[in-house]
């Protein structure tokens, strides 16, 4: 899907755009956008909305020919709801229906001519990104390991947004673009199924990426991690055939001196559980135990693509989890890579087990912040559904300003997240008799005691923690990665230049 803004005027008017399509807006109390009132010359707009062609109702649309006063080919009428400010959801709805309908159209290019910037509490640049997002989804394809492809549909291929051409909406189109091809990324390697995106997998990916944006790449094999004393991060590998590996991604477009913040993920490519296996149905959905490590490689395709001015760094541990002779027994107690000992009381528990030694490891960088994404939880799907992902830190200054940070950027972004406690009391589930820390703790709170368990290796840096177990991916008939939270983490960036 190609885009590109054009700002109509006076002088080229959104009447005599020459296109395949236009879709403008109109509203229930049967009111025309600005944009719809300029193609009304004849008045087949105003007769198909009074004669309840078309409610106005959000998502509704209806598709003309023939109109008297537009140059296009056709003009799409999209419902937008109520002519006071729009809502966010109306105008998603909206943009969803207009995108519909242009999958179905004999032509090869349209004008999205919506208001931009009548929703609420937004403005244009959030408007791009929706309508920009929402077009990359609409043309997605899950068929990439099937024999036979589905077929591909004609439909609009080159989208112009009806906009002021500022260097501001130019920029946002430009982001918006950048993060829906990280979507794009991080959708395409959690729906890989997990006999093929493999820890070598994804550092491979990592390689081609930074090939090609010019990033530093650094793959840790096996005896460097030994080496590193990260036996947390081994003992969970240890009962699988494939070797694991270490990603550091560095993105250095900031000043030399400044601190990097660092995104870490969690690149568990299948979670059999372990020893603690996990019940048959529905453990073919844990290929996706690798959303984290995707969605980092999500955002530095994202901010490679914008040349983000910032130094960022990407650490990825990856492997798999799986039962053999060699795994990791229930009782057994492991040595972290900053000396803390781990009682492992269940090893599908792993994700934290491989992300206490990334969030060592990530000392050496002097951080301005270290940010880890893991689907660690099925406690914080519980808690908080498939609509925000977790956020965690601790509630001192520094932290509070980091959590308000990632809040307003998951805000902007519509990539939400919702903070839970991280606080010392709950450290008193994590004790053990025999090592330093259990790996799950006393019942209640268990997507808490997760993050207080990652909170004991993170105390040299400020850190936040985001549980993306309800958020990374869908189970049923939409079964599938969604790419989040790569617009709030690049929203996030973007904010921090």
């Amino acid at each position: 899907m190609d885009f590109s803004i054009k700002a109509f005027d006076t002088k080229n008017t959104i009447a005599s755009a020459k296109t395949g399509c236009v879709a403008v807006a109109v509203f229930e109390n049967k009111k025309l956008s600005q944009a719809a009132k300029a193609l009304d010359q004849g008045g087949e707009i105003s007769a198909a909305l009074k004669s309840g062609d078309i409610s106005g109702k959000a998502g509704t649309t209806l598709l003309l020919r023939g109109v008297s006063g537009a140059g296009a080919a056709r003009v799409l009428l999209v419902g937008m709801g109520g002519d006071e400010a729009v809502s966010e959801k109306s105008f998603s709805s909206a943009v969803g229906a207009t995108l519909k309908a242009f999958a179905s159209l004999g032509c090869a290019d349209a004008i999205i001519a919506l208001p931009l910037t009548d929703v609420k509490e937004r403005d244009a640049s959030w408007a791009i990104r929706t309508i920009v997002c929402a077009a990359h989804e609409s043309v997605f394809r899950t068929d990439g390991q099937k024999s036979k492809k589905d077929p591909v549909p004609a439909g609009v291929k080159k989208i112009t947004l009806a906009a002021a051409a500022s260097a501001d909406t130019r920029t946002a189109l430009a982001q918006a673009i950048a993060i829906a091809n990280g979507m794009d990324l991080t959708k395409e390697l959690g729906n890989l199924s997990a006999n093929v995106c493999t820890p070598s997998y994804l550092a491979s990916t990592a390689k081609k990426l930074a090939k090609e944006f010019k990033f530093e790449v650094e793959v840790l094999e096996r005896k460097q991690l030994e080496a590193l004393r990260m036996h947390s991060f081994l003992s969970v590998t240890n009962g699988s055939d494939e070797p694991p590996k270490f990603i550091v991604l560095k993105h250095m477009g900031g000043k030399a001196k400044d601190a990097p913040v660092v995104l870490v993920g969690k690149g568990i490519t299948f979670d059999s559980g372990g020893i603690s296996i996990k019940a048959g149905p529905g453990m073919d959905e844990m290929k996706y135990d690798m959303c984290g490590a995707a969605s980092v490689l999500g955002t530095f395709r994202a901010i490679g693509e914008m040349d983000l001015k910032l130094n960022v760094i990407g650490v990825i541990a990856t492997c798999e989890n799986m039962p053999s002779g060699r795994a990791t027994k229930p009782g057994d107690i492991v040595t972290s890579m900053n000396g803390l000992t781990i009682e492992v009381l269940n090893t599908d528990a792993e994700g934290r087990l491989v992300l206490c030694d990334a969030l060592t490891y990530c000392e050496r960088f002097n951080p301005a912040a270290v940010i880890d994404i893991a689907t660690l939880t099925g406690a914080c799907i519980v808690a908080l559904g498939n609509h925000n992902s977790g956020l965690f830190t601790r509630s001192d200054e520094a932290h509070e300003k980091l959590a308000a940070e990632l809040l307003a950027a998951g805000k902007a972004a519509s990539d939400t997240a919702w903070r839970l406690p991280v606080e010392e009391a709950y450290n008193e589930q994590l004790k053990s008799n025999f090592a330093d820390l259990a790996n799950i703790g006393t019942p209640g709170g268990a997507s808490v005691t997760a993050a207080c368990f990652l909170e004991n290796f993170t105390r040299k840096y400020t850190w936040a923690h985001l549980d993306i177990a309800g958020t990374a991916w869908k189970s049923g008939g939409a079964k599938g990665a969604t790419g989040r939270p790569v617009p709030l983490l690049s929203t996030f960036l973007i904010n921090r230049v």
